[in-house]
């Protein structure tokens, strides 16, 4: 068996699983958010059931509209508190402020060898530590959090090795960015993707968790990584339970095996309005720009805000462009706090937000006119993604978005 198939046969009690199986998974944590919790609770009450599986198994984090927008998103993050209060649910708003997918991680709740479900579709980010995690339905999550199991057919998977050194200015970002560029918005449609290759093994784990945070923008089910001794540096100061690393067998067999080299490949940028869209920064051309996001569940982290204000230090955001910043969770916050990043994007000329979803999902915090131009760091791109169905964002790295951001149009970092 491969390295999903493992963590799967382990958590629905068999001894194997393959491909087109149905297994009944347990379950080692059950996410949502305030968009999606209040529609998982009003289907939960319609269950007959008052306890969740586990209180300390349930996470809701309100993070897309948090601080609350207006009178609506308030209500929303209300019912989900007040649900969390009800049922002595432990890890609500944890952290008291941040983007989920970026304090799970951060607070130890997934682990390796977990199967986590989350009624967001970056659920599938936590894959960077050697879990089996995917987004699914509010009415999946309610059954969930009553039964403590899911439902699921086994995901075929397909490996991606990536041989080769990344160049300067080349990320975790730019690898998925230009692997969605070759296999199209489907091309791993309902299959779990697994990274390798020792441009894999060479990624930090902030490249990691920007990886497999995308593999569903490829319409995968997960991304995953083996666990190495990085994961486990990173694993081991922040678990608070007991975990199970598991490893795919020498023969595991895949549904396909898909090779790059990377040393050619340059930052990426993702044109309108697709992910898939992506071409080389040399091939952008004269993209100006209104806006630059930095930040999301896919780049807001501290090496991304370390990229961003390396860039940035000591030049000016461009006259007639917005710079937009958002530590992903408070703990990236403080740390940027105390190594001088933050001072550097205010006098840089940027804005810098309190932790949160934002313009990710056109919520608010830098939402777009119609056309307007943003260049942002997030995951998708789609029309109307990030405001009016008539403005455009294009896709790319923490360095590229600085860089923009100086020179007012799409720029690789080197030309400022």
């Amino acid at each position: 068996m491969n390295l999903v198939e493992k963590i799967l046969a382990a958590h629905s009690g068999r001894k194997k699983v393959s491909p087109g199986d149905f297994a009944n998974v347990k379950l080692d944590l059950v996410l949502a958010n305030d968009i999606t919790a209040p529609i998982a609770i009003r289907e939960f009450q319609k269950l007959g059931v008052d306890k969740v599986f586990d209180p300390d198994k349930v996470v809701m984090v309100a993070d897309h509209f948090v601080p609350n927008k207006d009178i609506n998103a308030a209500e929303q993050a209300k019912l989900m508190r007040e649900f969390c209060y009800r049922r002595e649910i432990v890890h609500f708003d944890v952290g008291q402020m941040g983007i989920e997918h970026v304090l799970l991680p951060e607070r130890g709740l997934v682990l390796p060898g977990d199967v986590v479900i989350g009624a967001d579709s970056h659920t599938c980010t936590y894959g960077a530590v050697g879990a089996f995690s995917t987004g699914m339905g509010s009415t999946d999550i309610a059954a969930a959090m009553a039964t403590g199991d899911i439902w699921m057919k086994v995901p075929p998977t397909i490996k991606f090795v990536y041989h080769g050194q990344l160049g300067t200015w080349v990320s975790g970002k730019d690898l998925i960015l230009y692997t969605i560029g070759q296999i199209g918005v489907d091309g791993a449609l309902y299959a779990a993707m697994e990274f390798t290759g020792e441009a894999v093994d060479a990624l930090s784990m902030d490249g990691r968790f920007t990886m497999a945070n995308m593999a569903i923008e490829a319409g995968g089910k997960a991304g995953v990584f083996h666990v190495d001794q990085k994961t486990l540096d990173y694993v081991k100061p922040r678990a608070k339970r007991h975990y199970t690393v598991y490893e795919p067998d020498k023969d595991a067999e895949y549904a396909r095996v898909i090779e790059y080299n990377v040393t050619k490949i340059e930052p990426q940028v993702s044109f309108p309005h697709s992910p898939a869209n992506a071409r080389p920064i040399s091939q952008v051309g004269n993209v100006t720009i209104d806006q630059s996001v930095i930040g999301s569940c896919t780049n807001g982290r501290i090496e991304d805000l370390r990229i961003a204000a390396q860039i940035l230090k000591g030049k000016q955001v461009h006259a007639r462009t917005r710079c937009i910043v958002i530590p992903g969770s408070q703990e990236v916050y403080l740390d940027a706090l105390k190594e001088g990043l933050i001072d550097t994007f205010i006098h840089a000329g940027a804005a810098v937000s309190t932790p949160t979803c934002g313009p990710c999902l056109g919520g608010y915090m830098g939402v777009l006119a119609a056309g307007e131009r943003c260049v942002s760091t997030t995951n998708r791109n789609f029309v109307g993604r990030m405001g009016s169905p008539k403005s455009e964002v294009y896709l790319a790295n923490p360095a590229v978005a600085a860089a923009s951001a100086i020179a007012g149009r799409i720029v690789s970092p080197e030309a400022v």
